[in-house]
């Protein structure tokens, strides 16, 4: 039985609002389960996919919030 989870960012809209709309999250689930059926042999249902839509404000990179590393990034590139 896989269990997979996706990750993905929650950006650019309003707060408690996807970024995701329900159609490209379904065509996610529908892709790895396909594709854990077509490598694995895993029959489509017992395969489990949970997406879990992460708040920029909740990650970071390079010892950072992630909003405050991508401008260090843009002004490091813009120099």
């Amino acid at each position: 039985m896989p269990i997979v989870t996706i990750q993905i960012t929650r950006e650019g809209n309003t707060p408690g609002t996807s970024a995701a709309t329900a159609e490209e999250k379904a065509a996610l689930i529908k892709g790895v389960s396909e594709l854990l059926r077509d490598v694995l042999n895993k029959p489509l249902t017992s395969t489990f996919v949970v997406i879990d839509e992460v708040d920029t404000e909740n990650w970071g990179r390079g010892g950072l919030p992630v909003d405050q590393f991508r401008q260090q990034q843009s002004g490091a590139t813009a120099e």
